[in-house]
């Protein structure tokens, strides 16, 4: 299966590589080159803002038309992104002035990640066969933490040898090559009447409720990314003020995140036929609540890089067997619709729990604000349990 589809799974990997390089350089660059927080807060909304709105609009245009057709025009955003960033950079002599192109650059990348998840999750469902479906998806969803984990480690790379430029010029250059792989994969457009976008819209809402197991799946799904960011938010000071960690250690640290959650997606891959989907998905978001909390307790940085990655490596499982049961188990006339909800979910969720995390971190300090974060997933996991009685008893055999 993943040699007969290689083009479309080594764009995804290009793409979600090429994305974060974006997302990341947005943030790091508003931080270190325009010395502004504000502006790496503002850009970082833009990035993941927009999906709240367009990613309804970007799911009924996936079960319109041929998803490829779609992916194609949302990654010249993001080539248009890094093009502005370049721009900006390479032109504009005063730091302060360069904002707007920043914030241009932020915002389109928000919409073209509004359109490219949606549609690249709704062209898998037509590429790959019923059978295979639940291996491809880990796969893909193991492309997507690849993909998180690269970008920053791409924008070092790029830095160290030879600046700016080229981690925007690289970003640009993934999304033309990732193109550039799609152009003999072929995707069919939906048969159905077009109606009314909100009709459309309801449609799916409807089959979604109509579905108490994939209800459920996105259901949990909000809870799993409420603890995204809390991770990205809270840790730094955690690191900085609780642990006493330096500089390159405060890097390593927080870069321990994404190479555990690609741990907990190859785990998932190679267990999940062993493995009732449904408990293991209670079991990992408890256990990750558990130890994120943790945290808050240890004094050794040894022991606070062992509890993050075991948080890590859990929530990789946990999401990967969530986006197999959601691809599983919805219907291919709905597909862009439901599988819209879980991008706006995974893309949403971890912003706006960053934010409520800023401000408890605010109000307490970073060892409470880590112990509340974490105690909040694992009793919400465990009152979960008790009523998704569908995706409890889901086994995925």
């Amino acid at each position: 299966m993943m040699r007969r589809h290689w083009p479309f799974f080594l764009s995804c990997l290009l793409a979600f590589t090429g994305g974060h390089i974006v997302n990341y350089s947005v943030i790091i660059y508003a931080q270190e080159a325009l010395r502004s927080d504000l502006l790496a807060g503002i850009g970082f909304g833009l990035c993941f803002g927009p999906p709240l709105l367009l990613g309804w609009y970007a799911g009924v245009l996936c079960d319109r038309y041929a998803p490829v057709r779609i992916i194609h025009v949302a990654q010249i955003l993001f080539v248009v992104a890094a093009l502005a960033l370049a721009a900006g950079d390479r032109f504009i002599a005063e730091p302060q002035a360069r904002a707007p192109f920043l914030l241009g650059a932020a915002l389109c990348a928000g919409i073209g990640w509004s359109f490219v998840a949606p549609a690249r999750m709704t062209a898998l469902g037509q590429l790959v066969d019923a059978a295979s479906l639940r291996r491809a998806s880990l796969i893909f969803n193991l492309l997507v933490m690849l993909g998180f984990g690269l970008g920053p480690l791409a924008i070092s790379a790029c830095r160290l040898l030879s600046g700016w430029h080229a981690a925007f010029g690289l970003a640009a250059a993934l999304f033309l090559a990732g193109s550039l792989l799609l152009l003999g994969v072929s995707t069919k457009p939906g048969l159905r009447p077009h109606r009314p976008v909100i009709q459309e819209v309801a449609e799916g809402l409807r089959a979604v409720r109509a579905n108490p197991l994939v209800a459920q799946l996105l259901l949990a799904a909000i809870f799993g990314y409420m603890l995204m960011g809390p991770m990205q938010v809270i840790l730094p000071k955690l690191a900085r003020s609780a642990l006493g960690l330096g500089e390159l250690q405060r890097g390593a640290f927080l870069g321990t995140l994404a190479p555990s959650l690609i741990a907990g997606g190859l785990l998932c891959m190679v267990a999940a036929k062993r493995l009732p989907h449904g408990k293991t998905i209670f079991a990992a978001f408890m256990l990750s609540g558990l130890l994120f909390a943790l945290m808050a307790s240890v004094q050794q940085p040894a022991a606070a890089f062992a509890l993050l990655a075991c948080v890590g490596m859990l929530g990789g499982v946990a999401i990967g067997l969530i986006v197999a049961g959601i691809q599983e188990n919805v219907e291919d006339a709905v597909r862009g619709r439901v599988l819209s909800m879980y991008t706006i979910i995974s893309q949403v969720m971890p912003a706006a729990s960053g934010m409520n995390a800023g401000v408890l971190v605010h109000a307490l300090d970073a060892r409470r604000a880590v112990m509340v974060c974490g105690g909040v997933l694992a009793c919400a996991a465990l009152v979960n349990v008790l009523w998704m009685g569908t995706l409890r008893r889901h086994r995925g055999n």
